[in-house]
């Protein structure tokens, strides 16, 4: 699958943002290594804190199938009827990244006129990984 390709399934995702509160919605397209994706899109909470990001709701429904052979992810976000030339994974979304993925697992940003491609390590240098507490 091309970047451009996985950031047009990103974009299939955020359609079904639920961002009542932000009007910021987010699609994440998580590529495994046998060529399945599986999408996420942000899901807010009047209370802010249940609300979920699209790249964790997308590394959520991978697990919970049993995937962790996560080889690149692509997220496009933007205010609703927009979408931002760069929206890259919050701190949270980044540590549930090193969680699962190492420093060379790739990012796509972007939009699909324009993708900037990062090595996740450039994202979340000096990630605090499993390692770390063991």
């Amino acid at each position: 699958m091309t970047d451009v390709e996985l950031m047009q399934e990103a974009y299939k995702a955020r359609e079904f943002a639920y961002a009542p509160y932000s009007n910021y919605m987010v699609g994440a397209a998580l590529l495994c290594s046998d060529g399945k994706v599986y999408h996420g899109c942000n899901v807010e909470s009047a209370t802010d804190t249940p609300t979920i990001c699209a790249e964790r709701t997308a590394i959520s429904k991978a697990v919970s199938e049993g995937r962790r052979d996560f080889i690149a992810i692509a997220i496009a976000g933007g205010r609703r009827g927009s979408i931002s030339p760069l929206c890259a994974p919050c701190g949270v979304c980044r540590q549930v990244i090193a969680e699962f993925c190492d420093d060379d697992f790739k990012v796509v940003l972007g939009t699909t006129e324009k993708i900037k491609i990062c090595k996740f390590g450039e994202l979340l240098p000096f990630a605090f990984r499993i390692n770390d507490v063991q």
